[in-house]
């Protein structure tokens, strides 16, 4: 009886010390990176409709523009500079690319701050400040706002996915491993074409969420392109060194430079009238409980 009480009280102790060190962890993770997002961009976007300036990191292709543009939205963990290396590779295949700070300040190596920052972030929010991001591209010279497209990674493909449904004038969508609407009467509502690339091993996106996904877009008779890597985890797209060593990474990014060669730079969409859609979807809570999983207990670990 002795032993069992001492085995409870250690697990009390243990649990007690969880629940307060992941809070100040957070706490202290967020005082220690306060300037991280300004030393990793370089542009600020002035807010429209009162909400708050954008931060975002642009790179440009050599030459004159206009150019086709990409908007490139970051995992949970928010801006870094393995997004940024991506960009700066996307940059270099003819694309203008802005990165821009959905977090409003916020970016982390620490996953249980990533989970915060996630769920402090409302959708609503997300889509005002690209709708920032998209009027700051409208004025750029070097923008050609006719071929304007959205790639997200983790948590940002899914916020690719939600903004093209806010805002008809994307005119392609690339999903890299998104937790994803599979609903085809919202699905009907997207105006252009959707990559999605998935891992085969990933945990925290079940096959049967892709194969939804897959056949909701056939029913919503939107054109799409759906790929699942075999054997690769979450997030297995790390950074242009890892796309230059060839193997799954260096497939999956030639599969998307080949999606936005057909649907960016060789077509020219004319302008949309504003969106009358309006969604706003339920927070994936299953999506990153198994995400935490994984990074746990998984194989993703370059998320």
């Amino acid at each position: 009886m002795k032993i069992f009480k001492r085995l409870l009280l250690t697990l009390c102790l243990i649990l007690l010390v969880l629940i307060l060190f992941i809070p100040l962890s957070i706490f202290v993770d967020s005082l220690l990176g306060r300037n991280r997002v300004e030393a990793l961009t370089n542009t600020t976007i002035t807010g429209i409709n009162n909400t708050p300036d954008v931060r975002a990191y642009v790179t440009r292709p050599q030459g004159d523009g206009p150019f086709p543009t990409v908007i490139m939205i970051h995992e949970f963990y928010g801006v870094n500079e393995r997004l940024i290396s991506k960009a700066d590779l996307l940059a270099e295949e003819g694309y203008l690319v802005i990165v821009p700070d959905t977090f409003r300040g916020s970016t982390t190596a620490w996953i249980p701050r990533a989970i915060y920052q996630v769920i402090n972030t409302k959708q609503e929010d997300v889509n005002a400040d690209l709708d920032s991001v998209y009027a700051w591209l409208e004025s750029h010279p070097d923008v050609d706002i006719n071929r304007v497209g959205i790639v997200g990674f983790c948590y940002g493909g899914r916020v690719s996915l939600l903004y093209s449904l806010h805002n008809p004038n994307m005119a392609a969508t690339v999903i890299f491993y998104g937790s994803s609407e599979t609903n085809p009467e919202i699905l009907k509502n997207l105006s252009g074409p959707v990559l999605g690339i998935f891992g085969g091993a990933d945990a925290s996106i079940p096959l049967e969420e892709v194969t939804a996904l897959e056949n909701g877009l056939e029913q919503a008779e939107i054109p799409h392109q759906i790929s699942i890597y075999e054997g690769q985890p979450h997030a297995f797209l790390v950074d242009a060194d890892g796309i230059k060593a060839g193997g799954a990474q260096a497939e999956a990014w030639n599969e998307m430079l080949n999606f936005l060669e057909q649907n960016l730079k060789e077509k020219t969409n004319s302008k949309k009238s504003p969106n009358s859609f309006s969604y706003s979807p339920p927070f994936p809570w299953n999506y990153y409980a198994m995400l935490i999983f994984e990074h746990a207990f998984g194989s993703a670990s370059h998320h």
